[in-house]
């Protein structure tokens, strides 16, 4: 009998049990066989091959989703953005203020609260992602060639899923 619950015995039949990563005693599991490290590696290649494409246009990943997200035209606070493009507020920071530096986004009050400053995309900034987006599009249609329409929807689906501790 196993104890799930310390005022609930259950008894468990080891034909429900399922070890996705069962191992021998003394066996080592692998690396590469957690899904946290899949996961790494996945976003490692994926960002790579995209800040490939994007180098010809002298910007990083991060600059990419920084303009997409404010591309919508609705100002965000950087708690928000660092949120929105999964950065730090510090490396945010720097990197906001090389983009206000090359006019890319720029920083105004917030009509409803002027002690709260918000980002925007510059005209500049709108230009530079359209191409961007072009670039980031060529990225996913080679992955969606690569690994089927089917595969990629459900992948992305599975993620949303895992994002949302909903597995």
């Amino acid at each position: 009998m196993m104890l799930l619950n310390t005022r609930v015995p259950v008894e468990i039949q080891s034909s429900e049990i399922v070890a996705p990563m069962a191992k021998l005693p003394g066996q080592e599991t692998l690396i590469t066989e957690y899904l946290a490290y899949r996961l790494a590696q996945a976003n490692r290649e994926i960002n790579r091959q995209l800040e490939s494409r994007l180098a010809g246009e002298g910007v990083p990943v991060e600059q990419w989703r920084i303009l997409k997200v404010l591309s919508d035209g609705n100002g965000r606070s950087m708690g928000e953005l660092a949120e929105a493009v999964l950065l730090n507020r510090p490396t945010l920071t720097k990197i906001i203020d090389g983009m206000v530096l090359e006019a890319l986004v720029y920083r105004a009050s917030d009509p409803k609260d002027r002690r709260k400053v918000l980002m925007f995309c510059a005209e500049r900034g709108q230009i530079l992602r359209h191409r961007l987006d072009l670039l980031a599009m060529s990225q996913e249609a080679q992955i969606v060639q690569s690994c089927g329409n089917r595969s990629v929807s459900e992948l992305k689906r599975l993620l949303e899923l895992l994002i949302n501790n909903t597995i």
